[in-house]
């Protein structure tokens, strides 16, 4: 992407040119900017010795600008100041109360009157969102600007015009990712939008707008199997505004009015179309469906019902128990699909594990469709839980992830597919990979968990069952039985090898290498001395009571 610095005396040039200095009029300064654009649009890095001359073409150029100049002209001006508005050095003129307005104005954000109605104006609008979207993620200053100019609020007026309007996807792109921007920068901006300008509703219009929602009842869209992906432009629009509602959702898991239920509802519908939706490319499908996953993880779970609605009759839905799983089943393939990539697991992997997780834990079809293909009843136990290749093994294999985020998320996944039953959990993954969970919890005495769930029991294979008595607890596998290397040997011996380890471990221990642990009766782990001593105390309180 990045080219080396514009040569000095092209710029020196262009800058005669935009201060007048080069007679010619706006046809000598679009023709110089239109080359300068030209030359730089891959420029990401400026040289600078020219960091002066670059700020003084910033003011020639607002100075145009602010002067009802031509059309043409003022593309080519707005198109040089974005390029130049990736350089945060060269901000400072440009970030003034003055200069703002200015591009506010270009873009149809001063006046809540005037229509989107002449399309030659639609480049400028677009160019001029484009260098407010840079100035804005470069400049603090600019950031606090637009709180003053009460720049959300124009921005979701405009995003109002561009309702049902044509040619201007482009318009709306923009203005989405500038409110995402700003969202993201400013957390004044991001209250404002969810208490005073109705943001999430604007938003999750433009949303549904994007994605060409079409209702057959409430929170159920029409589900059209021979529709065509989304053109690269909706798919755009889409994940601006998936991306902006998530930064105005955030906290959003109590939900305290019927009307905000219904808010979120509505939007979890709008996703769940979102996901059974395609993108002009396999990589902007992903990137549309994990953004939506991302939102997904804001609503609060109770609302997460409409992601299953009750099947058609239609032989190619994913069904279980009458309900239409599809949108679960995309979830659980993007989950698969990034834990095969193998990298980036807390950005990548983590939000959707949650979501999993938050769905199993409240919905109980969801859970138990999702038990059936993640943990199936287990035949074979030949292998230990990590190795191999189902989804078991996968997620096995990451509760003993170096990050801790990843390897605790995937060790609850499981544990709330299992019903938070220890039991259950260690026939799947066995005691060494569930340790970590189990020791967090303070279940490694065994038990459940503190949520309650449906009293249905699991049923046992019977190749489970006859294998059961020499599966290896520990590595969750069966084990040949191996011969006891102390059957040989004679009492002197057994005590001798004993007496050894245990002054080994005293050795270690008074190095400070290792330090012995215990189970205290709550479960949780502590020194041995303390463990030890609560479990006596905790004994003789149950003796006295008896």
């Amino acid at each position: 992407m990045e080219r080396g610095a514009e040569p000095g005396p092209e710029l020196g040039a262009v800058l005669e040119a935009v201060e007048g200095r080069g007679g010619g009029g706006a046809e000598a300064v679009e023709r110089v900017l239109a080359w300068y654009s030209e030359e730089n649009r891959a420029t990401f890095r400026f040289d600078p010795a020219d960091e002066d001359k670059r700020k003084k073409l910033c003011e020639g150029i607002l100075n145009i600008l602010e002067k009802d100049t031509k059309t043409s002209c003022q593309v080519a001006c707005l198109e040089a100041l974005r390029i130049l508005s990736r350089d945060k050095k060269v901000l400072v003129p440009v970030t003034t109360k003055r200069n703002m307005q200015i591009l506010m104005k270009l873009a149809k954000l001063d006046t809540v009157e005037d229509p989107l109605e002449r399309v030659s104006e639609f480049p400028v609008i677009v160019e001029a969102l484009k260098c407010l979207c840079n100035i804005i993620f470069n400049s603090s200053v600019a950031q606090k600007l637009s709180l003053e100019l009460n720049l959300a609020a124009m921005l979701c007026n405009l995003l109002q015009k561009c309702k049902d309007r044509q040619l201007v996807d482009d318009i709306k792109c923009f203005d989405l990712r500038l409110l995402f921007l700003l969202s993201l920068l400013h957390t004044d901006i991001r209250a404002q939008l969810r208490q005073e300008l109705q943001g999430v509703q604007v938003l999750t219009q433009a949303l549904e707008s994007s994605l060409s929602v079409r209702w057959t009842e409430e929170y159920k869209a029409a589900e059209d199997r021979d529709r065509l992906p989304l053109s690269l432009q909706e798919t755009d629009c889409a994940i601006e505004a998936l991306k902006a509602l998530f930064n105005v959702t955030l906290d959003s898991w109590n939900v305290h009015s019927k009307n905000e239920s219904h808010q979120f509802r509505y939007m979890a519908a709008i996703l769940r179309h979102c996901l059974l939706t395609t993108g002009p490319t396999e990589e902007k499908t992903e990137e549309l469906h994990s953004n939506a996953i991302n939102l997904l993880s804001n609503v609060p779970v109770s609302c997460l019902d409409v992601l299953i609605n009750p099947s058609s009759q239609e032989e190619t839905d994913i069904k279980y128990n009458g309900m239409n799983m599809g949108a679960i089943q995309i979830l659980l393939d993007f989950m698969e699909k990034r834990i095969d990539k193998g990298s980036s697991y807390r950005e990548g992997l983590t939000p959707v594990l949650s979501l999993l997780t938050e769905c199993c834990r409240t919905h109980r079809n969801i859970r138990k469709f999702i038990k059936a293909q993640v943990l199936p009843p287990l035949r074979d136990v030949s292998n230990r839980p990590e190795v191999g290749t189902t989804v078991r093994n996968k997620l096995v294999r990451l509760m003993t992830h170096v990050d801790l985020g990843v390897k605790q998320i995937a060790a609850e996944f499981l544990f709330v597919l299992c019903k938070e039953r220890v039991d259950s959990l260690l026939k799947y993954t066995g005691y060494g990979n569930a340790a970590g969970l189990l020791a967090a919890r303070g279940l490694l005495a065994g038990g459940r968990g503190d949520h309650w769930y449906s009293d249905d029991e699991d049923t046992d294979t019977e190749e489970y069952k006859s294998a059961k008595p020499n599966i290896n607890l520990i590595t969750g596998h069966l084990e040949e039985p191996m011969p006891n290397p102390m059957d040989e040997m004679t009492e002197e011996q057994k005590e001798y090898e004993a007496m050894k380890l245990v002054n080994m471990f005293d050795k270690l221990s008074r190095d400070e290498l290792i330090k012995p642990m215990g189970v205290r009766p709550d479960g949780t782990m502590a020194p041995l001395e303390e463990a030890v001593s609560q479990y006596h105390t905790s004994k003789q309180e149950s003796s006295d009571s008896d």
